[in-house]
């Protein structure tokens, strides 16, 4: 008896140390971010998806759900900058992304902080924060190997948006010296289906070759850095897709095999594109020390007409859009895979931001982040795993600009918009208020998720509170303390 007392007690204590070595172990880290798709796409979201999604249901399975995690703002360019940042877009002017960088030099990224700790930093895709451009033949500052990646591979913005052309660091691989025309689907509205705009495109670059290219680029990124056997520092890959964003260019293999016409083909041959990252991930033996976190940028450009003619709902049952104030501009699909570390097949509500990516990441290397970086980012590290965050509280609100610049705050199962209409995509836009209107809208979302009823008018003490929170915010430079 005493030797199998014995014997249970080294059993016990290897566990522990067995355990304490993993937690002290610096996972890799891969993002995976989409592009314009809905809350209800996924099948692990919405059960009536019409969409075939078994790589990204494969993730839920493996990991966490979270159902309340939102973009930082509800468009491509506003939702990079936060997620890259810590930094509400608000606070910038993201419009001059065209024309010049939008992450200061001395900006902390999610990448110049894994970078700080040891990580091989790697990007590929959809940049969409700018570089400082002056023509196409010499170097554009301010990109990904400015802010923190030792690598890059991608493109400017959508492929939809010219000039069309690869970067690797930051030199265009060919200028766009052809021409391309303006393409439209009938069917669609004039901004879905194979829509591109006329423009500049690179003699190397087909518009339907940019999403297997960037797997391609990915893939070669995670087995080049498996196959360094020198190599201790972990890697962190952020994986920018340009897609199911528009143009809709499935594979012949994809066409007319989903319920949602080209977009859920499209969005098809997107998941069996993360599947071959995933594969990768287990043939290169990384994937048990990996966390992996993907999502999508913003909501998906899907009208109340789309969903009656093709019985597929994108939101999810969410109100609006793309661009929107309203829930489906900005409630994202968000899933946490890290296998021993986060319970399979889990959920939580916990209110996530992917600013908090930034104060997430620095809670999971032990480092404190600096005080002027990661302003309106909170670790959510204790829904992942039930530990204590180490240098943030969890988040209880966030404050978001939509597309048309109407504010939104969310406090609790408070949502306070500052304008009437959807801020967005969404027709009407802005409603200018009548007499005797409500000057904005107030939703309780824990009873009205679909933001059916407004009920500013009778809850004022709730609205005065909310613009209270919300002005503090705004005028302040930071929200995390």
């Amino acid at each position: 008896m005493r030797t199998l007392f014995f014997l249970l007690i080294i059993l016990q204590v290897s566990c522990l140390q067995s355990f304490a070595a993993q937690a002290d172990t610096k996972p890799n880290i891969v993002v995976i971010l989409v592009d314009d798709m809905g809350y209800g796409d996924p099948g692990c979201f919405n059960s009536e998806s019409k969409i075939p999604t078994p790589h990204i249901d494969s993730l839920a399975r493996d990991g966490m759900c979270f159902t309340d995690a939102h973009a930082p703002g509800p468009l491509c360019h506003m939702s990079r900058y936060g997620l890259m940042t810590g930094r509400y877009p608000f606070r910038t002017n993201v419009g001059l992304w065209p024309k010049q960088p939008l992450i200061e030099s001395d900006q902390m990224t999610i990448a110049t902080l894994a970078k700080s700790q040891g990580y091989r930093t790697a990007m590929v895709g959809k940049w969409h924060l700018g570089f400082k451009e002056d023509g196409y033949v010499k170097p554009l500052p301010g990109g990904p190997v400015d802010c923190g990646f030792d690598s890059y591979f991608g493109i400017r913005a959508s492929t939809d948006i010219p000039p069309y052309f690869y970067i690797r660091d930051n030199q265009a691989i060919q200028p766009p010296s052809l021409r391309i025309t303006a393409n439209s689907s009938k069917g669609w509205s004039r901004i879905q289906g194979a829509f591109w705009r006329a423009g500049g495109i690179a003699p190397n670059l087909t518009l339907d070759g940019v999403l297997p290219r960037f797997t391609n680029e990915a893939v070669q990124v995670i087995e080049q850095h498996a196959a360094n056997e020198n190599e201790k520092e972990p890697l962190m890959l952020y994986l920018a897709y340009p897609a199911p964003h528009t143009p809709w260019l499935p594979s012949k293999e994809f066409v007319g095999k989903s319920g949602a016409g080209m977009y859920g083909d499209f969005l098809m041959m997107v998941d069996a594109q993360i599947g071959q990252v995933l594969a990768s991930l287990r043939k290169a033996g990384m994937e048990k020390n990996t966390l992996l976190i993907f999502a999508s940028d913003n909501g998906p450009v899907w009208f109340d007409e789309d969903t009656k003619r093709l019985g597929h709902d994108s939101t999810g049952g969410l109100r609006g859009m793309k661009a929107d104030a309203w829930e489906a501009g900005h409630r994202m699909p968000f899933i946490a895979r890290w296998p021993d570390r986060v319970k399979a097949g889990s959920q939580s509500d916990q209110l996530v931001c992917f600013t908090d990516l930034l104060a997430t990441f620095a809670d999971i290397l032990h480092t404190p982040l600096p005080s002027d970086a990661g302003p309106d980012s909170f670790s959510f590290l204790p829904s992942l795993t039930g530990q204590e965050p180490q240098s943030t509280r969890v988040r209880k609100q966030i404050v978001m600009r939509a597309g048309s610049r109407v504010m939104t705050i969310r406090s609790g199962k408070w949502k306070l918009i500052t304008g009437l209409g959807s801020g967005g995509f969404s027709k009407p836009s802005r409603i200018k208020p009548g007499p005797g209107d409500p000057q904005g809208q107030l939703y309780n979302l824990s009873e009205d998720l679909g933001e059916t009823t407004n009920i500013y008018s009778k809850h004022p003490e709730i609205v005065a509170r909310l613009t209270a929170e919300l002005s503090k915010v705004v005028e302040s430079d930071r929200s995390r303390e």
